[in-house]
């Protein structure tokens, strides 16, 4: 693959990941604890006719979880590439560094305080999202900072969060329906309205990241080079982490806490293709959309007739590469100032 010239390595990329991405959407439609056949999917798509019990699978159940995978799969990956870059720290995603526990508390203070709103959740998301972020962007600067203690503050952070989470349970039990998947992050019973909301911020916030892909290109040349071209270092930081909070935080108001889909995806994407943010941000998009997609899809059906929180799987899989990218990075100066 690294033989290939890096244009055309792009464009065999792009391609591989449109076709997973549409085969893994396909596949969510059709399967699940009442499998629906290919036929009636593309009559329903088509406007064909369709019967009435495929029909109410499709629209009820299989659009809003299929959605909401591939809304929060994008949005996830898309907010891990840029904090990695803006942090200049392999080890750094929504997850890892306490962004979306902090939008996971700040779901359930909205929830428990003003119960009913549903334009409230994503906007609280992106305030606890923000916050956390910009605690870590504090941390990040201080002194001797070492990119290992980023990573450590964050984890220390998602700890209090979460016990902040758990607090709240614990006093007001309704707070929050499902709350027990949403500490491990799954899409069972997602529905429309719960989609609607923040797909509008994602929408939105993916437009902007890959608008400004050019920056972060900038900001990776070092920020004496960034400042000679004219960049304002310090805003464009705090401006693409805010963004990151936008997108991981509309992602955690209906999915929960997922996690390691912003540290894998990012990963993965740079591999094939390079560092070129103008490539890794849309191809981090759609992988991380299949890759969600995926992995719910499989965890709808791997342990029939019980279904499995696509969090917990996700662990699994992401638990093993975190400990694979501390050793990898160990060697490369993971404990310099980062």
């Amino acid at each position: 693959m690294n033989m290939l010239p890096r244009r055309h390595t792009g464009a065999f990329a792009s391609v591989a990941v449109a076709v997973v991405l549409a085969t893994a959407t396909v596949a969510a439609f059709l399967v699940g604890s009442s499998s629906v056949s290919l036929g009636d999917l593309v009559a329903w798509i088509t406007g064909g006719d369709v019967s009435d019990a495929a029909k109410s699978i499709l629209v009820n159940v299989r659009l809003p979880r299929v959605l909401a995978a591939l809304l929060s799969g994008a949005a996830l990956a898309v907010a891990g590439a840029i904090i990695q870059a803006v942090l200049d720290n392999p080890l750094a995603s929504p997850n890892i560094i306490g962004i979306n526990s902090g939008a996971g508390l700040f779901v359930l203070l909205a929830a428990s305080v003003f119960p009913g709103l549903l334009w409230l959740p994503p906007l609280a998301a992106f305030a606890g999202a923000l916050v956390t972020a910009l605690v870590i962007f504090g941390i990040s600067l201080g002194a001797n900072t070492s990119r290992l203690t980023v990573v450590l503050a964050g984890i220390a952070i998602t700890s209090v969060f979460g016990a902040g989470m758990n607090t709240i349970l614990i006093v007001n039990p309704d707070a929050y329906i499902g709350s027990s998947t949403f500490l491990v992050g799954g899409l069972a019973g997602v529905l429309m309205k719960d989609v609607l909301w923040p797909a509008g911020y994602i929408a939105i916030g993916l437009l902007a990241a890959f608008g400004a892909a050019g920056k972060l290109n900038i900001m990776a040349l070092g920020d004496q080079t960034a400042h000679s071209l004219g960049m304002n270092v310090s805003r464009t930081r705090l401006l693409m982490l805010g963004l990151a909070a936008v997108l991981s935080g509309a992602a955690v108001s209906f999915a929960g806490l997922l996690g390691f889909v912003g540290l894998i995806i990012p990963h993965l994407v740079r591999f094939f293709v390079g560092h070129d943010n103008r490539l890794v941000l849309p191809l981090s998009a759609a992988a991380g959309a299949a890759f969600v997609v995926f992995c719910d899809m499989c965890s709808r059906v791997l342990f029939a007739p019980y279904e499995v929180p696509v969090g917990i799987l996700m662990a699994f899989l992401g638990g093993p590469f975190f400990i694979y990218l501390i050793l990898k990075n160990r060697k490369g100066g993971l404990d310099d100032r980062g």
